[in-house]
């Protein structure tokens, strides 16, 4: 008598690492890691911007081209990212964006005209565009479904320890070596960090390589299509794409030029102790992961809304002309924008059923476009009607934005 095949044993469902696992604590160093190979890189000119608009004859709107341009790269670079990630793999496509970035970094100080430095901040950008266009979809698919939300915000917090590693090497590097050298002490770093990020990061294991789509270069255009437009369908996630665009932006735009005006009267203050404000990044740190907590308990809503009502607060706090209540304000807004933006980036994959990936390269498009457009034009308010004019627009566009969130999101406690 014969017996019933047998069938191979189905395989084991994965369910990501679960918080404070050996995989989980390396999964996060290594975003960490690859948060301060971008974002060091990423900013580092913002803390250079006047020295750059005196040393090359530009004014204020055009020296911050060396960061939108960069951060144009990223925004136009990351749906692609996201499309090569789910051919080759989360992990590969990061590494080579993360590499090819470093080179242009190195070569960017070197660069004989500021029109060829832009061209490399622009490549820079672009390479740098496969970080943030997939961490989230990496961590949605490598971390417990439960604890995502809070590796989301710890990431987010990592983000911001590379943004302000870069500015505060620059600023003070700067005044002793001139902003050329003190660019290229950034790349260095962020050549270790990539390296780090490399040994650090732990292969996938949730990770499925999309099918190729059938009928060649039409069909996958066609799949591009489809899978794009099942998340401009839906109005939450737009929700969130434009919220990124907008206080993204608005937080560049404080950054570009607060520098500008703390290095002129009432506070004259020299480009190494103007770019100490950046250590207003710190707070974000804490807020970001602080921000996830409390999402557990109030909702993802209410916190997000309170966060960008924050923003607001602070850059209304900023219109004052005495130092240590500026920085007050400062350490206010920036806490209540990457409390807002770390809920956000999270809340992205969640929301979206299928195409986390795409989900999360619209967002990225979305902030990293707001960091372009919205943090030059800032320049343009800031050059014509000077700092209350821009603080008072930022203030608007957060409080905008919360009335916004509040009222779409109905449906999140």
């Amino acid at each position: 008598m014969s017996s019933a095949p047998r069938t191979a044993p189905a395989a084991a469902r994965w369910d990501g690492h679960p918080k404070g696992s050996p995989g989980y604590r390396r999964l996060i160093a290594a975003l960490a890691c690859a948060g301060v190979a971008t974002f060091a890189q990423l900013y580092s000119p913002q803390a250079l911007l006047p020295r750059l608009s005196a040393d090359l004859s530009v004014d204020p709107a055009r020296a911050a081209l060396t960061v939108s341009l960069a951060t144009i790269g990223l925004a136009v670079a990351v749906l692609p990212w996201s499309f090569v990630a789910d051919r080759i793999g989360r992990v590969a496509a990061m590494r080579a964006g993360i590499l090819a970035a470093t080179v242009m970094g190195l070569a960017g100080p070197l660069a004989p005209t500021f029109e060829a430095l832009l061209t490399l901040r622009f490549l820079e950008g672009a390479a740098l565009g496969s970080v943030p266009a997939i961490a989230v979809a990496y961590l949605s698919e490598e971390v417990s479904r439960g604890h995502a939300a809070m590796a989301a915000g710890t990431y987010i917090a990592g983000t911001t320890v590379g943004g302000l590693a870069g500015r505060l090497v620059a600023g003070p590097l700067a005044d002793v070596l001139g902003w050329r050298l003190a660019v290229l002490a950034v790349s260095v770093l962020g050549a270790g960090a990539a390296v780090a990020f490399i040994g650090l990061a732990p292969k996938s294991r949730g990770f499925s390589p999309a099918p190729r789509a059938p009928g060649g270069l039409r069909g996958a255009a066609g799949a591009v299509a489809r899978r794009l437009g099942a998340q401009l369908r839906s109005g939450r996630l737009v929700m969130l794409y434009t919220q990124a665009f907008l206080l993204m932006g608005s937080f560049v735009a404080v950054y570009n030029y607060l520098g500008f005006r703390l290095e002129a009267g009432p506070f004259w203050l020299p480009a190494s102790l103007a770019s100490l404000a950046f250590l207003a990044y710190l707070s974000g740190t804490f807020s970001s992961g602080y921000a996830a907590r409390l999402s557990l308990r109030f909702g993802r809503r209410t916190v997000v809304v309170a966060s960008t009502v924050a923003m607001a607060a602070g850059a209304v706090v900023m219109l004052a002309d005495w130092l240590p209540v500026v920085l007050v304000g400062l350490l206010v807004f920036t806490a209540g924008f990457f409390a807002a933006h770390g809920i956000a980036s999270g809340w992205t994959g969640a929301i979206a059923a299928s195409g986390r990936a795409q989900a999360a390269s619209l967002y990225n498009l979305g902030y990293y476009g707001g960091s372009s457009v919205l943090g030059w034009a800032g320049g343009l308010v800031f050059h014509v009607w000077g700092w209350a004019a821009l603080a008072l627009s930022v203030a608007a566009v957060a409080l905008t934005t919360a009335a916004a969130s509040w009222t779409v999101h109905r449906s999140e406690r």
